[in-house]
Formats: C-alpha cells, structure tokens, sequence
C-alpha cells in the first residue's frame, strides 16, 4: 500500500509518499523535507504535490495518510493536522496519527540505558520523552526548560531540541533531529496492515497557543 506521511510538529516540513507491504519495513518512495519554522502553511501543500509527483502516484492509489500529531507549537502543528485530515476526507481515506516524539526515537534504541528525545518547543523550552529499549516510552510527552530536563541514566540524545540545548543536557545527540517519513508509518504499520478503523488527528499541544482572543472593551466613564 501507499501511504502519505506527514509532520510539521517542528521547523521540519515533511511530506512523503512511503510503501508499506504485508511483509518487511516501509520503503520511502519520495520525500520532500524544508526546515523553515515560520512557513509550514506555504510549504506544505507544494510539498504534497511535488512527492506524489516524484513517486508517480494518484491520488487513486494512495491507501492511507499518517501524521504526526505532536507535541509541537500551535501553528504549525495545527497546519499539518488540518491539512492531513482535509485531505484524506477528500478522497476518502483513513487517517493514523503519530506521536512526533516516537517517530524521532525510531529506530528503536538498544541499549539498556535510556534515550532522550528532546524537540525544540520555542521560549527556551523543549517537548521531550525518554524512551527504553525497544523504542518503548518511558514517560510521557513533557514541556520544560532544559536544565528542568531529567536525564539521569540517559547516555544519548536525539532531536532538534536536544541538539539546541548540548551543553545543558550534557548529552551526546545523535540522529534524528526531526521525525523522519518512514518512522511515522513503521509506527502506524500494524494499524495499516490490520486496516484498523481511522482516527482522529488529535494534537499534542501541552501548553496553550502563544495567541489569544482579546478581552471585553474596557468602557470609560466622562464626567
């Protein structure tokens, strides 16, 4: 089956065409990433459009969309989410959404020590997880600043946050440093193969938007 993957929960704009077959891992067929944190809106329609292109598929052969829903700033993860589930209410396709944090903890870590996963969440702060051997996650989707970060037994880092923030972390940071295609379907796969019922999109903001609706007029008195 074909599946188009996409995430905007961080500056990295990503679209892909991905193959997932009954049997072994999911094949990325075409792939189109712009790290640009303030024009996910702009991008990613273009993007979408360029990797059906590359990978020669209609939009009569795709199967399924897989996004990742988060943790990420308001915008530009709420760009990808809408974008995702407009398009496959379209052509009537399921949607299967994606913790962004898992995709960049993909593939999985060995060790017996745990890995962070740290992304960048703007105001000095980072959306992060620990994860376990096997991929497993250890703790759930957080926001903090750095140095309010847990990283006893952590022995590696990965993502753009953790990358940002080295020398309070104090980890050595390895890749990824943003959710790549092919792990956001590797992490959908069973859902796919099973043609488990769609989902909703549902993000992981933790925090409010930096925008808010602005109060009552405030009335002044003359005397």
């Amino acid at each position: 089956m074909l599946v188009l993957a996409l995430d905007t929960a961080t500056p990295a704009v990503t679209a892909a065409v991905v193959e997932l077959g009954v049997t072994g891992g999911p094949e990325v067929l075409a792939e189109c990433v712009t790290v640009d944190a303030r024009r996910h809106g702009e991008l990613l329609a273009p993007s979408i459009e360029a990797v059906l292109a590359e990978a020669g598929a209609g939009l009569g052969q795709l199967s399924a969309v897989v996004a990742g829903v988060g943790p990420g700033p308001f915008t530009g993860l709420r760009v990808g989410l809408v974008t995702a589930a407009t398009f496959a209410d379209a052509i009537g396709l399921p949607t299967y959404g994606v913790c962004s944090l898992d995709a960049v903890a993909y593939p999985p870590w060995e060790a017996p020590s745990p890995l962070l996963v740290a992304t960048d969440a703007r105001r000095r702060e980072v959306y992060w997880a620990t994860y376990g051997p096997g991929g497993h996650r250890l703790t759930k989707p957080s926001v903090d600043r750095p140095a309010e970060v847990p990283t006893d037994g952590c022995r590696l880092a990965r993502g753009a946050g953790a990358l940002i923030y080295a020398e309070v972390l104090r980890l050595p940071v390895g890749e990824p440093t943003y959710p790549p295609a092919v792990a956001l379907v590797a992490l959908a796969a069973s859902r796919l193969q099973a043609g488990a019922p769609s989902e909703a999109l549902s993000p992981l903001y933790l925090r409010r938007p930096d925008a808010t609706e602005p109060g009552a007029a405030k009335t002044t008195l003359r005397r």
